[in-house]
C-alpha cells in the first residue's frame, strides 16, 4: 500500500523527521502498549496528528507488511493551515469542501476540476474522507500540487469559521428545491460542499448551509457520480463569473 509506513521503529523515526507530512496514525486495538507506542502517541498529540485505534480485523485490511500494530499515513503533499488560508488577502475566494468523499479517484478528480476552474482551496475532514495519497495524486494528474489542500479535524467548526469570515456555504443536496444554476455565485466568498455518494452531506453540515442546490435528474436514477456533479456545479459558477466580468477565457 503506497503512502503508508509500517512498524513501531519506522513510524517513530518518521515522526522525528519534520520534512515528511504525517497526516494520520492507525494503531491496532488490544495491542500491548510499550514505550515506543507511548512515544508515538505523544508525538502525535504534540504535532496535532490524528490517530485512532482500530479492531484487529479492520486494522489488518490496511496491513500488508510487518506492521507491529502501527501504521502511519504519509501524504505526498504538505497541507495548508486553515487559519493561514483564511488570512490570505483576495477579493473573493472560491472553495470546494468534501464531506466523506472516500473514493481516491473521485477526490483526485474533484481536485483536478477545482484547479482547472481557478478555485482557491479544497477543504476536507481528517476522518471518513479520502486523504491525499499517491492514488489521489495520480487521479488528479498532479493537480494536488497546484491548489491549497486543507485538512481539518472538524468540518463543522471549519464551516463555522468560514461563515464568520463572510463565506456563503452552498450544499449540493439531491432533495434541495433550488437548481444549481439558480444561485448567483458572483461577488461573494463561497464554499461548495459535496457529500458522499452513499449518504450525501451530513445533516449537521446541511443545517449550516446558506443554500441547498440540486442537479436535475431527468431519468429514474439515483444521482450523478460525485466528481461529475462537482464539475457541473463548479463550472456553472465559473460561467457566471466570466459572464458577469464580461471577459472571455
Amino acid at each position: 500500500m503506497d503512502s503508508f509506513v509500517f512498524g513501531r521503529n519506522n513510524v517513530l523515526e518518521l515522526l522525528k523527521d519534520s520534512k515528511r507530512n504525517v497526516s494520520k496514525i492507525i494503531l491496532m486495538k488490544g495491542m500491548h502498549e510499550n514505550s515506543k507506542i507511548s512515544q508515538i502517541i505523544e508525538f502525535a498529540k504534540a504535532k496535532g496528528i490524528v490517530f485512532q485505534f482500530l479492531p484487529k480485523e479492520k486494522f489488518l485490511e490496511y496491513a500488508e507488511y510487518s506492521h507491529q500494530g502501527v501504521i502511519a499515513y504519509v501524504s505526498p503533499v504538505n497541507y495548508v493551515d486553515f487559519d493561514d488560508f483564511i488570512a490570505k488577502k483576495k477579493e473573493y475566494k472560491k472553495v470546494i469542501i468534501t464531506d466523506r468523499v472516500e473514493d481516491p479517484q473521485n477526490m483526485g478528480s474533484i481536485i483536478r476540476t477545482a484547479v482547472c476552474a481557478g478555485f482557491d482551496a479544497v477543504i476536507f475532514p481528517s476522518r471518513r474522507n479520502a486523504l491525499i495519497s499517491a492514488s489521489v495524486e495520480k487521479s488528479s494528474a498532479g493537480a494536488v500540487n497546484l491548489i491549497d489542500l486543507i485538512m481539518v479535524n472538524s468540518l463543522s467548526s471549519a464551516i463555522d469559521k468560514l461563515k464568520d469570515n463572510n463565506f456563503w456555504i452552498i450544499a449540493s443536496d439531491i432533495n434541495a428545491e433550488d437548481n444549481y444554476y439558480e444561485i448567483d455565485y458572483n461577488n461573494m466568498n463561497f464554499a461548495i460542499v459535496m457529500g458522499s455518494e452513499k449518504d450525501g452531506i451530513s445533516s449537521t453540515i446541511l443545517k449550516k448551509s446558506d443554500y441547498k442546490i440540486k442537479i436535475p435528474i431527468l431519468n429514474k436514477f439515483d444521482s450523478l457520480n460525485v466528481a461529475n456533479a462537482a464539475s457541473i456545479i463548479i463550472y456553472e459558477a465559473v460561467k457566471q463569473i466570466i459572464q458577469k466580468s464580461g471577459n472571455s477565457i
